[in-house]
């Protein structure tokens, strides 16, 4: 372990106001937190960094194991095998309202496998790491004596110190025609015309940092919060997740903002959802 994984900035304590009226409803109402003073990671953890954690551990990832056979007991043999979600471009007569038709459980994606596997990440070793569970990144978490930040943390780190702007650098999505986050651009899930230069994962800090030094905290790839999201009971355990990643789009999934979230089962893992860690101000 070295002090070069993850670079710290350390967020004030203060009151801030978090959420939203103005998009959707999970994200109402605005309203004023307080919050101690904390350290977040600069970047989304990288392949790289990842790369160390399980040379030195030997970790291996929920996506590189079968399903869990207590959560998927009713699993047919067949699909009894290490897989994960990888999103493949539809054609054009797919209708959006179905977005397991974009979905793909690949046998053999994993964080070493972004695409399936036949991809690598040899030349994608700054990217943020993907195909991650909750319990994978809690666990790098743990072992570089971290732990992931709240939702709470997460949104008022990504608002950089701005108050109640929809995204983390102000009002506008694209000022001055400048795309300065990794989403999809085009009609969302048939054309990417990648005018952010990324279809994939872009490389951390591609794009500006925001008023707090922090980069991707919107785009590029979702990311894991400790924050439990409520479920009826009986209905597996969920966590936010933030930022939105390169697979959100305007006219889709306009989740790439800092009040934006989601809540994900906690043993999935997919090409679009990383992670950054979090730790108490000494």
């Amino acid at each position: 372990m070295s002090n070069q994984h993850g670079r710290m900035i350390i967020i004030p304590s203060g009151e801030y106001s978090i959420g939203s009226d103005s998009f959707y409803p999970e994200e109402a109402p605005v309203r004023s937190i307080q919050i101690k003073s904390f350290k977040i990671d600069e970047t989304p953890v990288t392949n790289s960094e990842y790369s160390c954690f399980v040379s030195e551990t030997g970790y291996v990832t929920v996506s590189e194991k079968p399903p869990d056979p207590v959560l998927y007991p009713n699993l047919p043999p067949d699909q009894q095998k290490p897989e994960s979600a990888v999103f493949i471009p539809p054609p054009p007569t797919v209708d959006r309202n179905q977005p397991m038709s974009w979905w793909a459980l690949i046998e053999g994606a994993d964080w070493r496998h972004p695409q399936g596997p036949d991809s690598s990440i040899s030349d994608k070793m700054d990217h943020p790491v993907v195909h991650l569970a909750y319990e994978d990144a809690l666990a790098y978490a743990q072992w570089i004596g971290k732990r992931l930040p709240t939702a709470d943390e997460w949104e008022v780190a990504a608002r950089g110190g701005l108050v109640q702007q929809n995204y983390s650098w102000g009002a506008e999505m694209t000022p001055g025609g400048q795309w300065l986050a990794n989403v999809w651009q085009g009609a969302f899930p048939w054309t990417n015309e990648q005018t952010d230069g990324w279809f994939w994962t872009s490389p951390v800090g591609s794009f500006p940092a925001n008023g707090y030094g922090l980069v991707d905290m919107c785009g590029n790839v979702w990311e894991w919060t400790s924050t439990l999201f409520p479920v009826p009971k009986g209905e597996q355990e969920r966590r936010i997740i933030k930022g939105g990643s390169f697979l959100c789009a305007e006219n889709y999934c306009h989740r790439f903002r800092p009040a934006a979230l989601m809540g994900q089962t906690t043993d999935t893992a997919t090409c679009h959802m990383g992670f950054r860690c979090a730790a108490d101000s000494a």
